[in-house]
């Protein structure tokens, strides 16, 4: 549900949670989508278009929150149909597969993030990570929806700092959706909740070292088999698909906010031969870098 200000196109990627007929869309944009920090559109902007009906997708590279102000209809998230309601807040995570069927006249805010901007906002250590990768509806709050709205009034505006509170507020949001998903995640298996943790904590301090799955189990000292059923249950993506994301955004936001060459971001990333950097990013992203800084920046590859 990006607005139509993103460039949008269909990645070569393919999940395992789904298959070729569900549309798979990254963010890519103009020189000013990045560092604009955040999309926002209202419902009824984009489902007004399509007669309220988003078919199932997913999206590579964002997350997304929904709140529902009046109104409502029906969310299938990852294959389960969730009835919404006003007031309610839907988290769609990176990645996940989603499509809603609203009641014609339903209002209400969509806000898209960039990997890379919640790549800033959370710190392992606090475990809002493992929540936020939940695709669930929950029950809003008036923080929730004044935040949300404050979100969008700044985005509007072009006012000074702007970039900044849009950050602060973004943060703010995210945190205040994680409490209320906090409910439902936390206490599913408290062993496996804090392996989760210690292993974003790691990957976090050591995605720069090329680490195998095999590498992280063994000092999390569990067998590679059970980290991955930890990780599925806990995102629903293996563990080497995590640790392959984590690489490609490291390598997005280099791309998108340094000079450096492609070579030089290949070896930043552990990489011995910048050739086999190019075609792993772009068998993951469907551009190849020196395509998407292109892309980024508006001139031709």
């Amino acid at each position: 549900m990006e607005g139509s200000a993103f460039v949008l196109y269909n990645s070569n990627m393919r999940s395992p949670r789904s298959k070729s007929a569900i549309q798979v869309y990254n963010l890519f944009g103009e020189s000013g989508d990045l560092p604009d920090v955040v999309h926002c559109e209202t419902i009824p902007s984009r489902s007004v278009l399509h007669d309220w009906r988003l078919a199932a997708h997913r999206h590579a590279r964002l997350h997304q929150v929904l709140l529902i102000e009046s109104g409502g209809g029906q969310a299938t998230l990852d294959g389960r149909a969730h009835t919404l309601r006003p007031v309610h807040v839907v988290n769609v995570p990176v990645g996940d597969v989603h499509g809603f069927a609203f009641a014609p006249g339903t209002e209400g805010w969509v806000l898209t993030l960039a990997a890379e901007i919640l790549d800033e906002a959370l710190l392992p250590s606090e475990g809002l990570r493992g929540v936020l990768s939940q695709c669930a509806v929950v029950r809003g709050t008036p923080a929730i929806r004044s935040t949300m709205k404050q979100i969008f009034a700044e985005h509007a505006g072009r006012n000074f700092g702007r970039a900044h509170i849009l950050r602060a507020l973004s943060a703010a949001l995210i945190g205040l959706v994680a409490r209320e998903l906090a409910n439902g995640v936390l206490g599913n298996g408290a062993a496996d909740s804090d392996l989760f943790r210690r292993f974003e904590t790691l990957l976090e301090q050591n995605h720069l070292k090329r680490w195998s799955v095999s590498d992280y189990a063994k000092i999390l000292s569990v067998t590679p088999t059970h980290l991955n059923r930890v990780t599925r249950a806990a995102t629903g993506d293996t563990a080497s698909h995590l640790i392959l994301n984590r690489m490609i955004r490291e390598a997005r936001r280099n791309l998108v906010y340094t000079n450096l060459p492609v070579s030089t971001i290949a070896y930043t990333l552990g990489f011995d031969d910048p050739a086999y950097f190019s075609r792993v990013y772009a068998g993951a992203t469907g551009l190849s870098p020196r395509a998407f800084r292109a892309r980024i920046h508006g001139s031709e590859a």
